[in-house]
């Protein structure tokens, strides 16, 4: 194998993404090419850092499926897919930011190589997305390795990788040289034996976070000014560069909106005398929780959901009626929760099977009710009413469904 040839294809490829493609060639420009024989990259890697080749992979793939590659560990950098795991489980993690990425370089025409994680049901979604969905695909393996950490290293990504001894990198100031921001095009070694990439600290995901939504913005800007950023792509970056709020932060924000704690001006008794001054008043309010037990939504993820309501319905004042619903209102319920009782999810439910809607707002309406907020937490696939009630509705989702009306908040 002519290893000249191989760097002349990666040059290659890397010019054509340049040409056509200027955000993701303007990305890939950023991670120096290091070639490596060693066991541990049996195709390709990045840490973040650098951009790790097996040229014995490389020289395998054609070139539209070279550009794929390369395209495909810059978005892992430049969406800090190895700053935004947290505490996920790491190979569950790898494998929805593959599925995030890889419809992502089809839908912008690259070419994806054999063995590429790819499906249709998880086009247009993030990693925080997809991850809780992967219950039945955690026995697929990422094409490349993701070297930017090893954490929980049995079953993690990469075909054929192996926790191989570590190797002296020749301390922190090494680690630090190697770290840096490296200048756009930087050198492209063809080693063959470099050792595996120690893993990020947490000092370093957060400069190498930094220096890579910079490189977004520019690139993207780039882009722009060419006219030449798809679609997908485009509505990808305005939604990373924007700020962010987790969904607890949202939740929250409504529900103390809806608390009634304000100021009278309403005139007193003549006896407190001749002057008009605001008082504060405070008013209980009423919530409706209701939770999707069709199946799809697991006892953890509604305990969770629950603790973050009770936390929040504390400081509102808020009293929480709780229903569960699949196709049928579970005839165990409603429970009822005062301000100063804890929310607590019931032992067990029965319900019909299916999922429907209908039944809460069903409930709600023969009993005459208007809450300040019904909050349903579910996947949003089942029936809706076709009338929206006239009273705020939050609609807590997990998954990827759209709802027809209310306030959609993404469980991430």
């Amino acid at each position: 194998m002519d290893r000249s040839k191989i760097a002349t294809k990666l040059a290659a490829a890397r010019t054509r993404l340049i040409l056509d493609k200027p955000f993701l060639g303007a990305l890939v420009l950023r991670l120096p090419m290091e070639g490596v024989t060693a066991e541990w990259c049996p195709t390709t890697a990045t840490d973040a850092r650098k951009f790790y080749y097996n040229p014995t992979y490389i020289d395998a793939l054609s070139l539209d499926e070279t550009q794929f590659i390369l395209a495909h560990e810059a978005l892992h950098c430049a969406l800090s897919h190895f700053a935004r795991r947290g505490h996920r489980a790491r190979h569950r993690w790898d494998i929805a930011c593959d599925f995030a990425i890889n419809p992502l370089l089809v839908d912008d025409n690259l070419i994806p190589p054999p063995g590429s994680l790819l499906l249709d049901q998880f086009r247009g979604m993030t990693a925080e997305e997809i991850y809780p969905l992967l219950s039945e695909f955690e026995d697929q393996q990422t094409l490349d390795n993701h070297a930017y950490d090893r954490e929980n290293q049995q079953g993690s990504s990469g075909r054929n990788e192996r926790d191989l001894p570590r190797q002296d990198t020749g301390g922190g100031k090494h680690r630090e040289k190697q770290s840096s921001e490296p200048a756009a095009g930087e050198e492209h070694s063809d080693s063959g034996d470099a050792p595996e990439p120690q893993p990020l600290t947490p000092d370093e995901r957060e400069r190498l976070s930094v220096q890579w939504q910079q490189r977004l913005a520019g690139a993207a800007q780039q882009a722009l000014q060419s006219g030449k950023l798809g679609g997908t792509l485009a509505r990808m970056i305005d939604h990373l560069l924007q700020p962010q709020l987790p969904w607890r932060m949202l939740l929250a924000r409504y529900m103390t909106s809806s608390a009634r704690d304000d100021f009278s001006y309403m005139r007193p008794s003549r006896r407190e005398g001749d002057f008009i001054l605001p008082s504060l008043r405070s008013q209980q309010i009423d919530l409706i929780v209701a939770l999707d037990t069709s199946g799809s939504i697991d006892d953890d993820d509604c305990e969770q959901f629950l603790s973050e309501v009770d936390a929040l319905k504390g400081q509102v004042r808020a009293r929480v009626t709780l229903l569960a619903c699949d196709a049928l209102l579970s005839d165990q319920g409603p429970w009822i929760f005062e301000p100063w009782e804890e929310l607590k999810l019931p032992q067990s439910f029965r319900g019909g099977g299916g999922t429907s809607f209908k039944p809460v707002f069903d409930w709600v309406e023969q009993h005459g009710l208007r809450p300040e907020v019904l909050i349903y937490f579910t996947d949003a696939e089942g029936e809706f009413p076709k009338n929206e009630p006239d009273y705020p509705v939050i609609w807590l989702v997990k998954g990827k469904e759209k709802v027809p009306w209310g306030q959609r908040i993404q469980l991430n």
